[in-house]
């Protein structure tokens, strides 16, 4: 795990399949391409939906938030880590993840791409 501005970072190449995702992007980025799995709350609508989180995140786990390039989701991540929440920031967003070779669905579970 690589800390940059105080802020838990971890690489796509280090996250294992099963690792829960949270993808803070806006709905027009989700419906184009995401992680298939992750969990969608949009930065926009995230201390009004938290709940949704509360309820699906392992008990035991941490909370992998990724978004476009990493900004958005480091927000979060410290928000969450405020909460109390095991939450790290995902280096390079859904950037990384795709060049890195990790599958992209659209919002109909067909391969997609991230915009």
């Amino acid at each position: 795990m690589v800390f940059g501005a105080g802020v838990p970072t971890v690489a796509v190449a280090d996250l294992k399949d099963g690792d829960f995702l949270l993808d803070v992007r806006e709905d027009e980025e989700w419906q184009a391409g995401h992680a298939a799995g992750a969990l969608h709350i949009p930065m926009s609508e995230f201390v009004a939906r938290y709940g949704e989180l509360t309820e699906a995140a392992p008990q035991d786990g941490r909370v992998h938030v990724i978004c476009r390039s990493g900004s958005r989701s480091a927000q979060v991540t410290m928000y969450l880590t405020q909460q109390g929440i095991e939450a790290v920031n995902v280096a390079g967003g859904m950037t990384a993840w795709e060049a890195g070779g990790r599958p992209v669905v659209d919002g109909q579970g067909q391969p997609g791409a991230v915009v």
